[in-house]
């Protein structure tokens, strides 16, 4: 466990270093559109080591207002209370900030850059439809995540994957809206002012496709090491296989879920099954989403956890 908690901090710095380059990449083609010379290379850096320090610093805001996650104040939540309060106790953590997603998709997240500065979300819809050790089971696989420090890396993720396709977007903006006169400058500049001008175009399309596919290969792994983590943190593998059952079974998708959030929850948010409606019809999945799922599938969870 101590072995997997350093690795994962590891990791952090590793992918905050790739990020920084990513986002400074993403800058110079910005600076290459907005033809502002060589002079945005070190503007370029300093921006990147800006969003990486918000990263590390804000993300947690960040994902839990992305997700429009309120405090769990109230008698209503004193069973959610209650649950995470014994579980860190046996865990030896601090008891994180518990917040709530009014959405009836039942699922749940953690957020934070470490223990002591840890937040925990789960949906109204899953308050309602687990019973007492399956929402145990839920929130123990998610106080693994903050034991084994993912969720600095999840988090930081979810930022830097943010920072990179709004970066992206308004190149891409600016070039089809108002960068007409500009291509024709690069045209007029000769081969090399085209050549870049292309490149930074090429960028501005793959940097959020790349930036993507590093928040998945990081985060599928990790998934089943929670789950195993849970497990023996509450001593009771039925309790988190149930839940994970009823997930399975719940085709239900959280409303304010994006790709960039996606790898905090504990099963992804994000619709890519085909789905049957009331009346009959079929409502397609996303294609998109199943390629770039941030999670194993539920089955081979399940199945691990029924084989411990």
């Amino acid at each position: 466990m101590y072995e997997q908690i350093a690795r994962n901090k590891r990791r952090t710095f590793v992918m905050l270093a790739a990020f920084v380059l990513l986002i400074a990449a993403v800058a110079v083609a910005l600076g290459v559109i907005f033809k502002a010379g060589v002079a945005i290379v070190p503007i370029a850096i300093v921006i990147a080591i800006a969003m990486a320090w918000t990263s590390y610093f804000a993300s947690d805001k960040i994902a839990l207002a992305a997700s429009r996650a309120k405090p769990a104040d109230g008698p209503e939540y004193a069973r959610y209370h209650n649950l995470v309060e014994g579980l860190c106790i046996a865990a030896g953590l601090p008891k994180p900030r518990l917040y709530v997603v009014d959405d009836p998709a039942p699922n749940a997240f953690a957020t934070g850059r470490n223990p002591k500065h840890a937040a925990l979300a789960v949906t109204t819809g899953l308050l309602a439809i687990m019973n007492r050790v399956e929402l145990e089971g839920v929130l123990a696989h998610e106080l693994s995540h903050v034991r084994n420090y993912d969720i600095l890396v999840s988090t930081i993720a979810v930022t830097a994957v943010g920072a990179v396709a709004l970066m992206a977007d308004l190149g891409m903006r600016f070039m089809w809206f108002g960068g007409r006169s500009d291509r024709r400058d690069n045209n007029d500049s000769g081969g090399l002012g085209l050549i870049l001008f292309v490149l930074a175009f090429a960028l501005l399309i793959l940097a959020p496709f790349a930036a993507q596919l590093m928040q998945f290969a990081m985060s599928r792994r990790r998934e089943l090491l929670a789950d195993v983590s849970g497990v023996q943190l509450t001593r009771y593998p039925p309790g988190l296989i149930s839940a994970l059952k009823k997930l399975q079974d719940d085709q239900a998708v959280v409303h304010h879920a994006t790709r960039a959030t996606a790898q905090l929850w504990i099963e992804s948010p994000l619709e890519r099954e085909d789905k049957t409606n009331p009346d009959g019809t079929t409502t397609k999945g996303s294609w998109l989403n199943r390629k770039f799922d941030t999670h194993p599938p539920l089955a081979d969870r399940i199945a691990a956890l029924e084989a411990m």
